[in-house]
């Protein structure tokens, strides 16, 4: 038998208790932001999953420290015949153009973290805009001019920064994989988040920094698991060109 509870409450509780929820409603909203999803062609989005009737992903990587990681990556990525897209702070690429440089060569694909990697929520619009013309300026003295492509710092973003960057030209993009390999949960860890997670039109995250110490190695089993799930590695770019790409703005 199903039991159905009535709490009665005077008119005053009933006032006060709605007063309570909007109000957390409100701090919410204003704290953190939307998740909206299927976005119109006019309204600011994130990309973070491509076409979900392609069995296609995208493996993306991010860079804002170090340099001892870069390469063995680069190594797993050539032997598996694998293009990805590099996110890079313009600091950086300013610091190590030589392995910008490997990068490029690989013919990997390039994006921006912004100059200085430091969240864009504490930042003023105007800040911002700072941010990403020196990281523009930087990578035009370093030969990559017209880099669309822009992963807000963090990921931190809200529908304010997204208008600002296409405002710039960028297609801001995020993600919906994430094994956190910057954590160096092992590498047994990072590659069965990714294997179980990733899906048609996912876009994986992972960092080429010098605290992701597990990930080159971890990469030596997901790149060949992928392909043998019958999925295809492409770049951001292919992705965002793929006609029925959807978008989605991700807390």
């Amino acid at each position: 038998m199903n039991h159905f509870y009535t709490i009665r409450l005077n008119q005053k509780k009933i006032i006060l208790t709605a007063a309570i929820i909007l109000t957390a409603v409100i701090l919410i909203w204003t704290q953190t932001p939307s998740i909206i999803t299927m976005f119109t062609k006019d309204e600011p989005a994130a990309l973070s999953k491509g076409n979900e009737d392609l069995e296609d992903v995208a493996v993306t990587f991010n860079i804002s420290w170090g340099e001892e990681k870069v390469e063995s990556i680069l190594d797993v990525l050539e032997k598996e015949d694998v293009q990805a897209t590099f996110f890079v702070s313009g600091e950086w690429a300013e610091r190590h153009p030589d392995l910008l440089e490997a990068i490029s060569e690989g013919t990997h694909e390039i994006g921006l973290l912004g100059y200085r990697y430091k969240s864009y929520l504490d930042q003023e619009p105007e800040q911002i805009r700072q941010d990403l013309l020196k990281a523009q300026e930087v990578m035009d003295k370093l030969g990559y001019e017209d880099i669309q492509l822009l992963r807000t710092p963090h990921g931190h973003l809200n529908e304010e920064i997204i208008e600002l960057a296409e405002s710039m030209q960028f297609q801001v993009v995020h993600w919906n994989v994430n094994p956190d390999d910057w954590e160096n949960p092992g590498v047994e860890s990072i590659v069965d988040d990714v294997m179980e997670q990733t899906e048609n039109g996912d876009i994986i995250l992972l960092h080429a920094s010098d605290s992701a110490k597990q990930t080159a190695e971890a990469l030596e089993t997901i790149l060949p698991g992928l392909k043998n799930k019958g999925y295809g590695l492409i770049t951001i770019s292919e992705m965002v060109n793929q006609a029925k790409a959807e978008t989605e703005l991700i807390d």
